[in-house]
C-alpha cells in the first residue's frame, strides 16, 4: 500500500496584475483548499484574493509583478498578496466583503515591497486540518505511483506544471486503456464528467468530506 503523505500546506503563484488575471487566480486559490480539506473556505478565501489584488491594480499598476500565496497552520488559514511598492495602500472602507470576513489583516513592509494580507479562522487545532478527500489522496498516490514530473502537491509553480503534465498524460494513457478494451474513450470522458460535476465519491466510498 501506498503511503499518503500530507501536501505542503503553503502554495505560491506569481502573476502580473491585470484585471483578466483575477478570474483565473481565484479559480487556483480553490485548489489548495480542496487539497488541504478546507473547500468551505473557497469562498470567502476568493473575496479576499480579489480584493487585495484590485488593490495592487488600483494602487501601484496593472501589470505590477506580484505573488499570492495561501497558507494553512490549522486554526488560521492566511492570504497574501506581495507587491514591489514599499508605499502603504490608502485606508480601505470596512464595507469590503473580505474585510468582514477576515478575523485579522495588515501590511508587512520589507526591503523589496510589502505583503498585503488578511486570516481567516478556520476553528482547527494548530498543525492540524481537516481530512483530506480521498478523491484527492488517492489522485496523489496515484500520480507519484506514475512516477512522472515532480512530486504531486509540489509548492513550486515548476513543480505544480511538472504534475499537471503527468496527470495529462496519464488521463491520455487512460483514454488508450478504454479503447484497447473496447470502450469508447468519449463515453469514459462523460461519465467521469458527470461524477465530476456531481461531486461524487468513487463506488462503495462513504463521502466522508462535505
Amino acid at each position: 500500500m501506498c503511503q499518503r503523505v500530507a501536501p505542503p500546506r503553503k502554495q505560491e503563484l506569481p502573476f502580473l496584475a491585470v484585471p483578466e488575471r483575477v478570474a483565473h487566480l481565484r479559480r487556483w486559490v480553490s485548489g489548495p483548499l480542496a487539497l488541504w480539506g478546507v473547500p468551505d473556505l473557497a469562498g470567502a478565501v476568493q473575496l479576499c484574493v480579489t480584493e487585495l489584488i484590485t488593490d495592487v491594480i488600483t494602487h501601484v499598476g496593472a501589470e505590477t509583478p506580484t505573488w499570492v500565496t495561501v497558507s494553512l497552520d490549522g486554526p488560521h488559514l492566511r492570504i497574501e498578496v506581495r507587491d514591489p511598492d514599499p508605499r502603504r495602500f490608502p485606508a480601505q472602507g470596512e464595507d469590503r466583503p473580505g474585510r468582514r470576513l477576515a478575523s485579522r489583516r495588515g501590511v508587512t513592509m520589507h526591503d523589496h515591497g510589502k505583503t498585503s494580507w488578511y486570516e481567516l479562522t478556520t476553528g482547527l487545532p494548530v498543525g492540524e486540518g481537516l481530512p483530506m478527500d480521498p478523491r484527492m489522496a488517492d489522485a496523489e498516490a496515484v500520480l507519484t505511483l506514475y512516477g512522472r514530473g515532480s512530486a504531486p502537491g509540489a509548492a513550486s509553480l515548476l513543480g505544480r506544471v511538472a504534475s499537471e503534465e503527468a496527470a495529462t498524460n496519464l488521463i491520455a494513457d487512460l483514454l488508450h486503456w478504454f479503447q484497447a478494451h473496447g470502450t469508447d474513450p468519449d463515453t469514459a470522458l462523460d461519465r467521469a464528467q458527470i461524477r465530476f460535476e456531481a461531486g461524487l465519491p468513487k463506488a462503495g466510498w462513504p463521502h466522508t468530506v462535505g
